[in-house]
This record gives structure tokens, C-alpha cells and sequence, in this order.
């Protein structure tokens, strides 16, 4: 018995095609890159440096799973690394200067940052700003709240030793939690994203938004859950980065957001919205890791880094255009 394939089909098993053609295009990069910098440097090749690209990925991999998210809707969060600076200076208040307990702290961590997210989304859904602007906004406005609520000084964890030793500890092969978690973090956000309605409806709202608001579903609702969740993994981001840093540092951030989008687009999550997968975003922010610290173990001065990062993010967003081309 012969079956048809409808277009919707046909379409959708192209996306499948070109998400899977994108990973492993990002993998074969990322191992590349590895090899690379292995064979021209001795210094890179050596266990500890392995371990410290593993670090340096997890703070951008929580921030790219979450900007993945809103990407795949269509959208933009320029407010995720200011956002991320905002949470880990709340998280410090309530430990440090509240004397509350560590995991309540963390749970103010990931509420500021669902909270902030889910402003950005009321911002685009009901305000109808376009996300670029409201989250640019946001950026400032949770930049300013982190300087204004720690008064422009470090918060320290000192006397929580137990917060550096959860998040930090090395319990297999000198491997720190924190990448544990970002991995585990990212195994969570993959279900979500393929196998609950969040995840079907953070595709639909890229691929067609006007259809999924036309086929009975509350567009603006789903937007705001949306932005919410890229917030919660800023607020995952802030309690890494202050493990790594054993404080709460209100002038860091800035710049993390690009990283974060750069992932996930190297990754193949499409600007344009409707495509992308939590895979692809961790080997994208893989590769944004290893070339940073590739090209400061041979010398690359930092100005050039910048550069050739940032030939790096147009390219992939090229390949993303002509993938799209190439499916009509």
C-alpha cells in the first residue's frame, strides 16, 4: 500500500533534514576546531584545559538553552546576560545579606529570572514592542537594578563554602557540577522543547504565528511562558557564574547575551524562527568556547578575538539563510 506525503509533511521532513544536516555540520566544526588548537599548541591539549572549556560552557550553554527558546519563536533576548547579572546579585541579597538559607536563594535566583522574562513577554505579547527593543530596555534596566541593589560591590560568599563546594566540586574526573548541570539542564529543556505542548507551541508561533492564533490558541499567553522560560535559565546562569566566581559580581553580563544567541545560531537555530534544537545550541556554545580559549592559549590578541568571533556568528547566520533558500 503506497501513502502520500501532504506538503506540511513534506515540509516538516525537510526542516528535520536541514536541523540534523546543521548539528553535524556544528560538530564537525567543533571537532575541528579541537584538533586544531590541540596540534599547534601543547598547552591546549592538556587535561585541566579540556576541563576549563568544559567550565567556561556552562555558563553560556544555560544562557543559549534558554535564548534558544525565544529564537525559535521568532524573537530575540538582549536582556539574558544583564538578566543573568540581575539574578545572581538577587541570590546573593537573600543569602549573604538576608541570612536565608542557600536553597532559597536559588529559588529567588530562578524567580527573578522567570519574572524578568516574563515581562519581556508582556512587553511583546500585550504591548507589542518588538522584541529587539523590549529586551534591549530590559538589558539596561536589569544591568541598572544589579548595580543600584548591591550598590556596586561584589556580594561574597565566603561564609557559604557550601555553594562553591555543591557547584564546583569535582566528584568525576575533576569535571565540576556545574557542567553536570548544564548538561542536565539541557536533557530537560530537549523534552520540553520535543515532547511537551510548550515545545510544540514555541515551533508553531515561529513557523506561523497567525495560524496558531487562528487554530484556537492563546498566542500572546504561550509568548509570555516563552520569554518566562528563557528568564528561568538566566536565572540558572546567575547561580553558575556566581559558584564559579564564588560571588555576585553587578558589573559582569554585558556581552554574555551575544554569546548565548551566537550558540544557539551555530548551533542551526534559525533567526527567522520555526527551527532549532538544544543539541545544536550546546555544540554551538561548545564552539564559542573553544575558540575563545584556543585563541588566547596561542596569543590571538583580544581585539582579533573579537573579530574572528564575530566573522564566525555571520557566517553561521549566512548558512542559515541559504538553508533556507535551498527549501524554498
Amino acid at each position: 500500500m503506497q501513502t502520500t506525503t501532504t506538503p506540511s509533511q513534506s515540509r516538516l521532513q525537510s526542516l528535520v533534514k536541514g536541523d540534523s544536516l546543521q548539528r553535524f555540520l556544528a560538530l564537525g566544526a567543533l571537532v575541528i576546531l579541537l584538533l586544531f588548537f590541540s596540534v599547534i599548541s601543547p598547552a591546549f591539549r592538556t587535561t585541566q584545559n579540556y576541563i576549563d572549556v568544559l567550565v567556561a560552557t556552562a555558563v553560556n550553554g544555560a544562557l543559549a538553552i534558554g535564548v534558544t527558546f525565544v529564537i525559535i519563536t521568532g524573537g530575540i533576548d538582549l536582556s539574558i546576560g544583564t538578566g543573568m547579572t540581575f539574578c545572581s546579585v538577587v541570590m546573593g541579597m537573600i543569602v549573604v545579606q538576608g541570612g536565608m538559607p542557600l536553597w532559597i536563594g536559588i529559588l529567588g535566583a530562578l524567580a527573578a529570572g522567570a519574572l524578568m522574562g516574563a515581562v519581556n513577554g508582556i512587553l511583546v505579547a500585550k504591548l507589542k514592542l518588538p522584541p529587539f527593543i523590549a529586551t534591549l530596555g530590559m538589558m539596561n534596566v536589569a544591568r541598572g537594578l544589579a548595580q543600584i541593589l548591591s550598590d556596586v560591590k561584589p556580594i561574597y560568599f565566603d561564609a557559604h563554602p557550601e555553594f562553591y563546594d555543591t557547584f564546583m566540586g569535582k566528584p568525576i574526573f575533576g569535571i565540576p557540577n556545574v557542567v553536570f548541570i548544564m548538561f542536565g539542564a539541557g536533557i530537560l529543556a530537549s523534552i520540553v522543547l520535543t515532547r511537551t505542548i510548550l515545545g510544540r507551541y514555541t515551533f508553531a508561533l515561529g513557523s506561523n504565528e497567525e495560524a496558531t492564533r487562528l487554530s484556537g490558541v492563546n498566542v500572546d499567553a504561550w509568548k509570555i511562558v516563552v520569554y518566562a522560560t528563557t528568564g528561568l535559565f538566566a536565572g540558572l546562569g546567575g547561580i553558575l557564574i556566581a559558584a564559579r566566581m564564588t560571588s555576585a559580581q553587578p558589573s559582569v553580563g554585558v556581552g554574555y547575551e551575544l554569546d548565548a544567541i551566537a550558540a544557539a545560531v551555530i548551533g542551526g537555530t534559525s533567526l527567522s524562527g520555526g527551527e532549532g534544537s538544544i543539541v545544536g545550541t550546546i555544540i554551538g556554545a561548545f564552539i564559542i568556547s573553544t575558540l575563545t580559549i584556543g585563541l588566547s592559549i596561542i596569543g590571538v590578541p583580544d581585539q582579533w578575538k573579537l573579530v574572528i568571533t564575530g566573522l564566525v556568528i555571520i557566517g553561521a547566520v549566512w548558512l542559515d539563510i541559504l538553508r533556507r533558500r535551498s527549501r524554498g
